[in-house]
């Protein structure tokens, strides 16, 4: 399980991406090669590219996001 907390809220392009839950929020990608770039509360930038059908989910913890997702997801 991928792990990561940024200060930055994201948003998600509708062409790739899906929520499909609102409480926990979760997205789900839409097709093959899908990207995000995420800077961590430490500014590391890190670049994830998801599979179709992956899941990536996020939580709001006291003035962060809490990001996380299945290895398996990722290209």
């Amino acid at each position: 399980m991928g792990l990561l907390y940024t200060m930055v809220h994201m948003d998600f392009d509708k062409d790739e991406w899906n929520q499909i839950s609102n409480n926990p929020i979760v997205f789900q990608t839409k097709k093959d090669n899908v990207s995000l770039e995420i800077e961590d509360t430490s500014h590391k930038s890190f670049k994830l590219v998801f599979k179709n059908g992956a899941k990536f989910h996020m939580f709001r913890v006291t003035g962060k996001f809490r990001l996380t997702w299945d290895d398996d997801d990722i290209v």
